[in-house]
């Protein structure tokens, strides 16, 4: 249930992350100072000190527990638990800088149920370092993406945020738990008829990320094939899309 005087409620899910989170918990801390909001991290699983430096902050940070394994997983179930006005959601290595976090904001009190981080924004400043074939499974899972979820140039940067009863109309019934969720999201949400709006963002790539190209990124494409069977036909059972164990 939505808590009164929350605004804005961000959620952090994270996987063996006591290296980066600490100076990203500050980093994130910093840029809500002045506003009414909240943290929620969300542990998948870590078997590291990630939950002894959440409890170590010096502001208020909610610390979740996640059993079910996946990226998806993690972020539903902090989204379903926030209780901001507006919910939203960041990576724990903030590759996307949260200093677009007021114009997020401003789109989301003027209307938008949506305002998603692009690195395809005209606008963004983008630097990346990845390999040639991430590179180009990237291509390619954009150009399958399209007829998924029309008119949104990148699915994947993990900043996006939503009015509340927005984002409970798409993660309640969220099936896909791997790094492919955003698709099903943002699918959802315009089926809905939800108001997206992209925005730009300084994106910076950060060493340690989870995801593996060629482990994650064919099992991407195959997610995208359930996502289109599991909407055209939401009235029949469908099991969850649960990652393999890392």
């Amino acid at each position: 249930m939505r808590r009164a005087g929350v605004e804005l409620s961000v959620v952090v899910p994270v996987f063996n992350e006591e290296r980066r989170l600490p100076g990203s918990l500050v980093g994130l801390g910093l840029a809500l100072r002045g506003l009414a909001a909240e943290i929620i991290v969300v542990d998948n699983g870590s078997t590291d000190r990630t939950a002894e430096f959440v409890r170590d902050q010096g502001f208020p940070v909610r610390l979740m527990d996640c059993p079910d394994r996946g990226k998806g997983a993690a972020v539903r179930a902090g989204v379903l638990a926030a209780h901001g006005r507006f919910v939203g959601f960041c990576d724990a290595d903030l590759a996307a800088s949260v200093d677009a976090l007021p114009a997020v904001l401003h789109r989301l009190r003027h209307g938008t149920d949506i305002v998603v981080g692009s690195r395809a924004h005209p606008g963004s400043q983008v630097r990346a370092r990845h390999s040639v074939l991430r590179q180009m499974g990237a291509w390619a899972f954009r150009r399958a993406v399209r007829s998924l979820v029309p008119g949104v140039g990148d699915t994947q940067c993990g900043f996006k945020f939503f009015t509340r009863d927005v984002a409970l109309a798409a993660f309640e019934p969220l099936r896909t738990t791997g790094f492919t969720f955003d698709v099903e999201v943002l699918a959802r949400a315009q089926r809905l008829g939800a108001v997206i709006e992209e925005v730009p963002v300084r994106w910076i790539d950060v060493a340690g990320s989870t995801f593996d190209p060629l482990r994650h990124g064919m099992r991407s494409f195959t997610e995208l094939s359930r996502i289109r069977a599991l909407l055209d036909a939401e009235t029949c059972p469908v099991p969850l899309l649960v990652p393999e164990a890392a």
